[in-house]
């Protein structure tokens, strides 16, 4: 370990000394033991399991993030100034709990703030968005003295090689990454990158490899999920739904992470609605309910378009669970701006909200946009629409008393097991025995955010 504790004085590659290198192997520390730690979205949370694989076959052993490690990989956001906060605090917390560690900071905020990031005291290593794919990698060359970058940057994703079970019942495929679509409020396409998409034949070994390895439900995600295939010949998110589906037999269901209204095909609807192993939820970001707002966000919609878009999911399939993001205080979203988004909400069919609040990024055309709102407009009027969203979920566990719902079934909870609907709701189940399961359950009643169910049939 006494490379580890040279380390930590940040010395020139010249002068980093190759002890606790294992000369049997071209990574530093083989066994040794790694923790990892994850801020932001789910695409942060598939790229984290994919480096725990990467670590497991080069013989690390993967510990807990509150015990002591030999190196600690801290996986940051950026999309918000907290986010970035809570990346700095972590980073500390991960050095005090081993000095003589070794810290590794990827992610977004790594991407942005590199020069900010390597002169933290705590930081020994800073890997871009880019390099994440290489982190083993470059983390031997930084060890090994080496200089330079993992080299050019392929155009496809990487692929994973999926071999153990993570521990839930979902497990997450990468697709895609990258976005440019450039909405006025957003950093992710400075701190992601144009669209990469991860070529079929990859995404479907990684599909088959988690259905090899138990995962009943499987979800596809990505930075902007709706234009996958934007660069490969005549692939889009429907075309590599119908190959997976076709290709991968078994007793598994699909779940779509967020797709932009107007990405939505009539083509993906008839796919959702009639595949049995698609799930019939779809989280469709909304940002606001103001025509005036979504122009000044650079969203490509109009409140009335998404509106129609819900309206016609709804009537099309009633139980669909139907998500989306909302943000308050956008620079000028005054009164009428964010009761035309309330108004929104509540005409429309969806069932939950996640809500947020606008936070000034450099770089981007909304932080430099007058009107900012305050923070003390911004908390009133995101707890309003929370309470809103709370409403709106409620509404629809109601509706669904009565209902048959497949629920994917996880942990024993009091009465049964807790499971997962296909459309996106908890449900305790009377008389399931088994998690990691498929049940066909009678919805009988709501406790809270949940829903009460019994077992209806056995499959």
């Amino acid at each position: 370990m006494e490379g580890h504790r040279m380390l930590r004085d940040k010395k020139p590659f010249g002068e980093i000394d190759k002890t606790g290198l294992d000369s049997s192997s071209s990574m530093p520390l083989a066994g040794g033991r790694v923790s990892f730690f994850t801020l932001g979205c789910k695409v942060n949370q598939v790229e984290t399991e994919a480096l725990q694989e990467e670590f497991m076959r080069y013989g690390f052993q993967i510990v807990d993030f509150s015990d002591v490690a030999d190196i600690y990989v801290i996986n940051t956001c950026a999309v918000t100034r907290t986010a970035e906060k809570k990346s700095r605090a972590i980073i500390r917390r991960a050095k005090r709990r081993n000095p003589q560690s070794l810290v590794v900071v990827t992610g977004c905020y790594a991407q942005l703030a590199k020069s900010d990031l390597t002169a933290l005291p705590e930081v020994d290593l800073v890997v871009s968005n880019r390099d994440k794919e290489h982190l083993m990698d470059c983390l031997s060359r930084y060890i090994r003295r080496e200089e330079g970058t993992p080299g050019d940057q392929a155009r496809w994703l990487r692929p994973v090689e999926y071999t153990y079970h993570h521990g839930r019942t979902r497990g997450f495929v990468k697709i895609q990454d990258g976005c440019e679509n450039y909405c006025s409020y957003c950093i992710v396409p400075l701190a992601r990158g144009p669209v990469r998409s991860k070529l079929p034949e990859h995404v479907l070994a990684e599909v088959q490899s988690m259905v090899a390895n138990d995962y009943r439900e499987i979800v596809l995600n990505g930075i902007h999920l709706g234009q996958y295939g934007k660069e490969l010949e005549d692939w889009d998110l429907t075309r590599l739904l119908n190959f997976i589906l076709k290709e991968v037999p078994g007793d598994y269901r699909i779940r779509l992470g967020s797709v932009e209204p107007t990405e939505i095909t009539g083509e993906l609807v008839d796919l959702v609605i009639h595949e049995r192993r698609l799930c019939s939820h779809l989280h469709i970001p909304l940002q606001s309910g103001s025509d005036t707002i979504l122009k000044a966000m650079n969203r490509h919609y109009t409140a009335d378009q998404y509106l129609e878009l819900l309206a016609d999911l709804c009537h099309r399939e009633p139980k669909m669970g139907l998500t989306a993001d909302v943000m308050v205080g956008f620079p000028g979203e005054g009164e009428q701006e964010f009761r035309e988004t309330c108004r929104l909400v509540e005409e429309s069919p969806l069932n939950d909200l996640h809500v947020f609040r606008f936070s000034a990024r450099p770089g981007t055309r909304a932080a430099l946009m007058g009107n900012q709102i305050s923070e003390a407009v911004k908390i009133e009027r995101s707890q309003e629409l929370i309470e809103l969203g709370r409403g709106c979920r409620s509404r629809f566990l109601r509706s669904l008393i009565g209902a048959e719902l497949e629920i994917l079934t996880e942990e024993t909870a009091p009465g049964g097991m807790r499971g997962l609907s296909d459309n996106y709701v908890e449900v305790v189940v009377e008389g399931a025995e088994t998690s990691n399961r498929f049940y066909p359950v009678e919805v009988c009643g709501v406790e809270g955010t949940w829903l009460l169910g019994k077992v209806a049939r056995l499959l």
